[in-house]
Formats: structure tokens, sequence, C-alpha cells
């Protein structure tokens, strides 16, 4: 095992009707001036948005909305929504969706606490961040596990990048996570939420550099859980248990618990599926199931122990006659798993056929935001990528 900081300093409010505590927990960070930050139309139909706006009169809290946030966050969104946090003065960011809304308000909050600099910088990785604005989030979509996390990820449309930035300083105050608030999601997302909570799991587990055992069982656990509970919301939506079961393992799978004692984890599956995001506009979460059979075939035989441990431990495989086979088991009752929850296991299925020369460009971008390799399973470069992106067509 390696050593190891575990740093969550983000304090979770669960339950039923938690989102009325917001005024309430922005008063205690010292906040006044709050730019309240939505996706679509979902939290003012449902009524969500103005219990908030509710709850921030009665604590005296000043506040302005900005809506439109879209999955694939936007820079000329967040860039929006700098210039109307630098004229109302805002001193405190809430993001009120899923992760894309919190990625978006995260990128504002670095941006608003340094105005002489450039947020895409950060995203190209020219510079780090010194300071953010503090961020609350009122969670309503169970997947990226921003509520808990360091990072973010926004997309260039001018440029079609896709990219991630890491920063403790980022981490949200609070999280309100009321279960409710997903109960009226579409199918599709709330699986492509579950995909997206397993793979930030996956990324930690499949790795060549020092395991715990605790972490281990931890992360196994996560994975049984979400997956017997995604299968439950697939059939039965308003289940209240399994939505609560499956939004704390989203904040579990990312706040770095399931890391503690490796390397740092493999990502490469996040980083491929960047590209096909970058340039396809696709759902994460499904984007993410698309690819990661064809990267787990690519890279068993070099991270074999963990494959095997994964297919017996997590997907319930007896051992075949030897450790191949196995591991090749557990990979196909996964995406056997992901099909019976109405995820794609290729990216025909996904209704995207990149072309040759898209697959290229999609490998260089790749290897280019990687700094050239990545991977823990096994060393990926841009000629194993687009080898990977050719496979999974």
């Amino acid at each position: 095992m390696f050593g190891f900081t575990y740093y969550t300093p983000t304090k979770v409010v669960f339950g039923r009707k938690t989102e009325e505590q917001v005024g309430e927990l922005i008063l205690k960070e010292g906040a006044g001036k709050v730019l309240v930050h939505f996706g679509g139309q979902s939290a003012v139909r449902s009524g969500l948005l103005e219990r908030i706006k509710a709850s921030l009169d009665a604590a005296g809290i000043e506040h302005q909305e900005l809506g439109g946030v879209v999955p694939n966050p936007r820079l000329s969104k967040v860039r929006e929504g700098i210039e109307i946090g630098r004229k109302m003065g805002a001193d405190f960011i809430l993001a009120v969706g899923g992760g894309s809304v919190i990625d978006s308000a995260k990128a504002i909050a670095y941006a608003l606490a340094e105005p002489e600099a450039d947020v895409w910088e950060l995203f190209a990785h020219t510079r780090q961040a010194k300071k953010c604005l503090p961020v609350g989030t009122v969670l309503t979509i169970a997947a990226a596990g921003s509520e808990m996390s360091n990072s973010c990820v926004i997309t260039n449309e001018e440029t079609g990048e896709k990219r991630s930035y890491n920063d403790d300083i980022a981490r949200p105050r609070f999280a309100i996570m009321n279960p409710e608030l997903t109960v009226t999601l579409p199918d599709w997302q709330t699986e492509s939420g579950c995909a997206d909570i397993m793979m930030h799991t996956m990324e930690r587990y499949f790795v060549n550099g020092g395991t715990m055992e605790i972490t281990d069982s931890i992360a196994e656990a996560l994975l049984r859980t979400v997956m017997h509970n995604a299968e439950i919301l697939h059939h039965d939506p308003a289940n209240y248990e399994a939505r609560a079961e499956v939004m704390w393992a989203s904040s579990l799978a990312h706040n770095g618990l399931t890391g503690c004692g490796n390397d740092g984890g493999d990502f490469a599956t996040h980083m491929l599926e960047h590209e096909m995001g970058g340039m396809f506009d696709v759902t994460h979460g499904a984007g993410l199931a698309a690819i990661w059979g064809t990267w787990a075939r690519y890279v068993m035989k070099d991270c074999l122990p963990r494959f095997v441990r994964y297919a017996v431990n997590v997907m319930g495989v007896e051992p075949k006659e030897n450790d191949e086979a196995t591991a090749l088991a557990g990979i196909e009752a996964m995406e056997a798993f992901y099909r019976r929850i109405g995820m794609p296991t290729n990216m025909r299925e996904l209704g995207i056929e990149p072309t040759e020369e898209q697959i290229l460009e999609m490998a260089k971008s790749c290897a280019a935001a990687s700094g050239g390799v990545k991977g823990s399973a096994k060393k990926l470069y841009c000629a194993d990528m687009a080898e990977i992106y050719r496979r999974a067509r």
C-alpha cells in the first residue's frame, strides 16, 4: 500500500426536505450574496428552486439565478456566470443539480476568486488556482460525485476540448442530499448515473500499484450495492431506499475513500470518454459504459489479479479453469449488467460511429490531455488509445 492523505471537508445533510436548510447553511458560511446555478426547467417545474429561494429569503440572503447548464457543461455558460457573479458581487455559489451544474459552479467560483486570470487556463493546465469562492450543492442527480469531490470537468465548445481540473480548494462546503429529488429522473439518466458511480470506484480499483484490504472491501461492497439498486430503480424508479443507497454511493465513490492506499487510480476510461463527450456530446455515464468493456479486455492481462478478484468478489463469478478465463467471465458479466439496465456496451449502441480520422483525433487529444500516457492497470499511449476506440466501435 501507499501512504495517503484523506481530506473530505464537505458537510453532508442527508434526507427528506433537507433543501429547506440551505439558507441556514449559507449563513453559517458568512455569505450574503449568492449566485444560484442550476440546469434545466425541472428545478423550476418541481418547485425546488422556489423552495430554495424561499429559504434564502428567510435568511436575508441576496440571490440571483442562472440556469441553462447542460450535460458536458460549457465554458460559455461558465463565462455567463462569471459576468453575473461579478456584477452582483457574489460571495457564494450554490449549485442546484447534478455533476454538470456543480462542475460549472466550481469553475465560476474559481474565476470570481481570481478575476485577473482566464479560468480556462486551469483546465488547460497552464496554471494552478490560488483561490476559489465557497461552493454549496443541492444534489438532484446521483452520478458524478462532484458534491464531495475536488474535481470538475468543463467543455470548451469552440475547440471541442473536454478537460478536468482538480483542486481541494473547490470542495463544496456542504452537500444537501434529498433522495426524493431524484425520483422524477428519466431511467436513462438514473442508470447513466449508476454507471458513472461504479466507474469512479473501478478507476481506483484496477491498479497495479498499492492496495489495502479494507479499501478493496469498501469498493467491492459499494459496487455490489449500486448494481443491486440500479436494477431495482430500472423497474421501480420511485423506490426511496434504492434512491438513497445510490445517492450516498455517488459521494463515497468520488470523495477519495475508495482510493486510500493505492497509486492514485487508473482513470484511462474517463480520459477516453472525455474525448467522446467533447466530440459527440454523449451522456458521460453511458459513454463510460460503452468504452469500459473494450478497455478491460485490452488491459486485462497486465492487471490480471485485480480482474480475477473483481470477477469473483463483485460479479459473483465462479473461478474458471484459469485466471484469464475467470477475468474474462467477470468482464462479460459486467457487460450483461449494463445491458440489463439499458446501458450501451460499445459505441454503436451509444449511437456514434466515429471514422478513422475521428478516432485518431480523439486518441491524439486524449494522449495530449494525459501528458502522453495514462493508466495504472496498463500504461496507455496514443496508439493504444486509438486501438481501444477502434475495437469499441
